[in-house]
């Protein structure tokens, strides 16, 4: 059995149509779970985006392992950006330090 469920967005000033298969819920909590899974699916599209992200686990464990070193390295990343004051964007500093993982060039004079 499925759902039709409308839902008017008083912010935005927009009608929102969904169909779902959830006939116990009500239309603001069938908007909010589209609303985060939306967020996720924008999340993994800025991953493979920006990071170049590949998964290699396949497990539950090894893919929130994953993302969470992925998160981190970015943070580290950003801080090292704004602490040298770089003017190159995140992405370029990520593609330097990609090709240069083995180099033992310092820090400074890499992303200079």
């Amino acid at each position: 059995m499925l759902r039709l469920v409308r839902y008017w967005n008083q912010e935005q000033r927009r009608e929102f149509v969904f169909l779902t298969n959830s006939i116990h819920i009500s239309a603001l909590q069938v908007a909010e779970l589209y609303k985060n899974c939306w967020q996720v699916e924008l999340f993994f599209k800025w991953l493979k985006q920006h990071l170049n992200q590949k998964f290699w686990g396949t497990t539950e464990n090894a893919f929130r392992i994953q993302i969470y070193a992925t998160i981190c390295t970015y943070c580290l990343v950003v801080i090292v950006q704004n602490d040298m004051k770089l003017k190159r964007s995140t992405y370029e500093v990520f593609q330097i330090l990609s090709i240069s993982l083995t180099d033992k060039t310092n820090l400074r004079d890499l992303l200079s």
